[in-house]
């Protein structure tokens, strides 16, 4: 006697329970790999950002080794115990953790408003992390406290600690704007001047490879340094309270589209074929920058008065 053939039904049915069970499987196992996960991304995504920072305030190189500044030159250094940098004349690669030790020793974040105030997180009661993660994409520069970090200057006994004592060689602002396709992210840092660029990085961008995505070449931020983000008269002076304030990318060379003329110090080259993104990059320094305008302006003062 034949056995009986199942009915479509129990046949559906099977098959429903078996992809029930097999998609509870999969979730399951992504979750378990997510929670696992976490913490190296966390890690990760803390190591690029403190990677970047140090890059744009010429402490890393974008070639992965440190740097240190003697007189106008910037010579390869290496990672001594307790965070400070020498000098050296081979280039010696540091370890994932030397560089975030370097970045705790020389970074440190505080916030500003639209007076130019400063306050740290914890006299804002602000919640750093939280307020570093929830305005990251619609940008820093448009809440009441403003985010900016000190560069404190290398301090080779090894004792820096961030105190107010110690020498600050610098500030480096997050700058975000819109490229050709997608949001750009990257760092400006100044000088105690408030106005001469010690270097930048563009470090999250989805721009074309080989022309957009250039931002991101250290040939092409090779040539930020020494600019300056509030834009010269005509006459070669500066109207601080004024002047336009950001470093404009020009459409060609900028010894042939402005010359020598003062506007080329706040000028760049831009990049064959990527005029929009370009336009994008002009934009977002514009942007970012100016509503620091008298945060900087305090500086300069600052600076001037000590000169």
């Amino acid at each position: 006697m034949s056995e009986p053939n199942p009915s479509p039904n129990s046949q559906r049915n099977y098959t429903l329970w078996f992809m029930a069970v097999l998609s509870l499987i999969c979730a399951v196992i992504l979750s378990v790999l997510a929670s696992a996960l976490k913490e190296p991304q966390m890690r990760a995504k803390d190591l690029d950002r403190s990677k970047q920072m140090l890059i744009s305030a010429r402490i890393l190189s974008p070639y992965g080794y440190f740097q240190i500044q003697d007189n106008d030159q910037v010579l390869p250094a290496q990672y001594t115990p307790g965070g400070a940098l020498k000098k050296t004349d081979k280039t010696v690669y540091p370890t994932e953790e030397q560089v975030l030790e370097v970045y705790r020793k020389r970074i440190s974040p505080f916030l500003v408003n639209h007076q130019g105030e400063q306050k740290t997180f914890q006299e804002a009661a602000i919640n750093e992390q939280k307020y570093v993660q929830d305005y990251r994409k619609s940008g820093y520069f448009q809440e009441p406290w403003k985010l900016v970090y000190k560069v404190y200057a290398n301090d080779e006994s090894g004792e820096n600690n961030k105190s107010d004592k110690q020498s600050v060689e610098g500030y480096v602002f997050p700058i975000n704007g819109m490229g050709l396709w997608d949001a750009i992210y990257g760092y400006l840092a100044i000088k105690p001047d408030g106005d001469t660029v010690i270097g930048i990085s563009w470090y999250d961008q989805k721009e074309t490879p080989g022309l957009g995505a250039n931002i991101a070449e250290p040939e092409w931020q090779s040539q930020f340094p020494g600019k300056v983000i509030f834009q010269e008269s005509p006459n070669g002076k500066t109207d601080f309270a004024k002047a336009p304030l950001g470093i404009i990318v020009v459409k060609g060379k900028v010894n042939e589209v402005l010359g020598s003329s003062p506007k080329s110090h706040s000028a760049v080259d831009g990049m064959a074929g990527a005029t929009l993104t370009g336009n994008g990059v002009t934009n977002a320094y514009r942007d970012v920058l100016a509503p620091y305008r008298p945060f900087l302006l305090k500086l300069h003062e600052a600076s001037t008065k000590g000169a």
